[in-house]
């Protein structure tokens, strides 16, 4: 096998492996509610700090892999990803799964942040698309079999397997690359080369804090040991302090001038939006299936799987429309999808067909489909080589930050509006009898997830004719 395509089946099994798994997760989270008996704010944490430590941890990666090297920390990643699935599936109460999905988070990190680098490394600069698209496959792949995988563990094996099962890979696929990933560091890392440390520590402050205020429990129950007030104040006065480091060192942790180009910044805005109502509908899906229609774990899977279906064969299409008419309107189009497909999924009942509940959730998926592909490329087009990696960098964190931020929401507004029509209680308390007061807090969930769409909408349409939208005009 040539080395290229080694390196891609390396850096497809990490991305396959990780997608994966948010997926079965996500699908999982009713059942480690009722297996932990816990509060929905702290069920979702098995989410959200997976997603907060890639998040937080992300750009940092990046800038280590010139001291560290990409094949290097690509290794780490991996071992990283399997030792924390281990622990996943051996944890025996709540805060060890929680623990152990940091450790998840962190070994995927290093692993998203290296995968395209490497493969830009090994493929010859006139087949690196092509490369890439294969490991976007890979993504596609994973985040289809991850649902329907997921429902046919908890419905016939134990919950633990989800997480037991992606632990032989990584290790073995860690253990045999070790030369390969040796191969593609010599000669392009530099141990001596500098590191806003500063910096990153200012990033990953600002980050956690504003990430924690937004997921803080109002309700109490013990599990937010920090008070609001102290999270809101850290994300105030980290953040300046973040942004005002970053102008004064001469090699800074992000260029901050290419926040300059209003496209730009119109594309990470409108990336951070839409996946923030994406994960909105994927976390709270599975509770409404699981509860109100009282499913079984594979139906579930199954239906959750139309999302990531859709994706997969409308992605292509969406590429081609952007090399034809620019991002602007078909990235606009989609997001304008999405808002339609909150309004539909507003009107769930316990009787909603399952045809219906398809169509609704892979609208989503259409629309999402229809705004990445075209909204990253416009992203990516006219930019310089060596800001191209910073500028993947941001797509990615952007994505991740929505993520972070509709798995906050989700329990922060579904928790309130659940607790205002049962008189205070969690959705850990759930009876029969309280279908209706479930249906209204995600209805009222929802419509917000629409008034976030709608947003995402307009911040795609500012997004003109320069960088981040058609024909850009910088180099």
């Amino acid at each position: 096998m040539a080395r290229h395509q080694r390196v891609l089946l390396l850096v497809s099994t990490g991305v396959f492996l990780s997608t994966m798994d948010s997926s079965m997760v996500n699908v999982a989270l009713p059942t480690l509610m009722r297996v932990f008996h816990s509060p929905l704010v702290l069920t979702e944490r098995v989410v959200l700090v997976y997603l907060l430590t890639v998040t937080a941890t992300l750009l940092i990666w990046g800038a280590l892999s010139a001291r560290i090297g990409r094949g290097r920390l690509y290794g780490w990643g991996l071992a990283a990803f399997g030792l924390g699935s281990l622990g996943c599936g051996l944890s025996p109460a709540m805060a060890w799964l929680i623990v152990a999905r940091g450790v998840q988070g962190l070994g995927a990190a290093m692993m998203m942040a290296m995968g395209p680098a490497l493969i830009k490394a090994a493929y010859p600069g006139d087949r690196l698309g092509s490369g890439l698209g294969m490991v976007g496959i890979a993504t596609s792949l994973g985040l289809m079999t991850g649902p329907v995988l997921s429902g046919l563990i908890l419905h016939w094996g134990h919950w633990r397997l989800l997480f037991l099962v992606t632990v032989p890979v990584a290790l073995l696929a860690r253990g045999r690359t070790g030369r390969l990933l040796a191969e593609i560091d010599r000669g392009h890392h530099d141990s001596g080369r500098d590191f806003d440390l500063a910096g990153s520590l200012l990033y990953i402050g600002a980050i956690i804090s504003t990430a924690l205020a937004l997921a803080h429990d109002s309700a109490g129950g013990g599990h937010t040991p920090v008070p609001l007030s102290v999270l809101v104040g850290a994300a105030l006065i980290l953040w300046p302090l973040f942004v005002r480091h970053q102008l004064r060192v001469p090699r800074p942790l992000v260029e901050l001038a290419v926040f300059r180009r209003l496209g730009l910044v119109m594309a990470l805005i409108s990336a951070m939006l839409s996946f923030t109502v994406l994960f909105l509908v994927l976390i709270l899906m599975p509770f409404f299936l699981s509860t109100v229609q009282q499913r079984p774990a594979d139906q579930i899977g199954l239906l959750m799987m139309s999302v990531p279906l859709c994706v997969f064969f409308v992605a292509p299409l969406a590429g081609r429309l952007h090399d034809r008419i620019g991002a602007r309107i078909i990235a606009s189009l989609g997001l304008s999808v999405c808002m339609f497909s909150l309004w539909l999924l507003s009107g769930l009942g316990a009787a909603s067909p399952p045809s219906f509940i398809v169509f609704s959730l892979a609208l989503l998926g259409f629309g999402q489909a229809m705004f990445l592909a075209p909204n990253s490329a416009a992203a990516l087009s006219g930019v310089s080589h060596h800001e191209s990696g910073l500028i993947a960098s941001l797509l990615a964190t952007s994505r991740n930050m929505g993520m972070l931020l509709g798995t906050a929401l989700a329990g922060l507004l579904f928790g309130y509006f659940f607790a205002r029509a049962s008189g205070g209680l969690d959705i850990r308390d759930f009876r029969p009898e309280m279908g209706t007061m479930f249906l209204a807090a995600l209805r009222r969930t929802f419509l917000a997830g629409m008034g976030i769409s709608g947003l995402a909408v307009l911040v795609s349409l500012l997004r003109g004719t320069e960088n981040g939208g058609e024909g850009d005009q910088e180099g």
